[in-house]
């Protein structure tokens, strides 16, 4: 199964990259976000000093780069947000997917509520609570908008910083 999610995903980064029509609709000038340095450099040091915290100077390859795994997709989908931010103007599908995807992320708390009570022997992980709490944080805005938007029946914008 894990064969073929990397598969899958490997189809759609070189779709995205490299097939017409969907990469003719990438603009470059609007892809500001400095993913090095606010993403997956952060992400590392954190995972580094977590890994150190928990296990001493011992290294587990596997262990640190799955906690680096965990940081990197909490915070992955701020370029979106960001890009979103930017346009103001969000499509259907586009909202609807990240609504969703933010509501994924949600119910995965309810999970993980759900095992600690029902499942005798579920392990606790700290930096995944953190993470999906943070990467859930990161979406309230959005579903804030986007539920006020589907209530009034109108387009979904989002507000500039310069709106009061």
């Amino acid at each position: 199964m894990k064969v073929l999610y990397i598969v899958t995903s490997a189809a759609i980064i070189y779709m995205i990259r490299f097939s017409e029509p969907i990469c003719s609709t990438y603009d470059k000038a609007q892809d500001t976000f400095l993913h090095w340095k606010f993403a997956v450099a952060p992400c590392a040091i954190v995972a580094i000093l977590t890994h150190i915290f928990q296990n001493g100077f011992v290294v587990d390859i596997l262990e640190l780069l799955w906690t680096f795994s965990i940081y990197l997709e909490s915070v992955a989908i701020l370029p979106q947000l960001i890009v979103l931010q930017r346009y103001r103007e969000v499509e259907n599908l586009t909202g609807n997917y990240i609504f969703f995807m933010g509501a994924y992320r949600a119910l995965y708390i309810v999970n993980w509520v759900y095992r600690a009570f029902n499942e005798p022997f579920y392990q606790h992980h700290f930096v995944v609570y953190f993470c999906g709490v943070l990467q859930t944080l990161l979406y309230a805005d959005f579903f804030y908008y986007y539920v006020k938007s589907k209530a009034k029946g109108g387009k979904f914008s989002l507000p500039t910083a310069h709106e009061s």
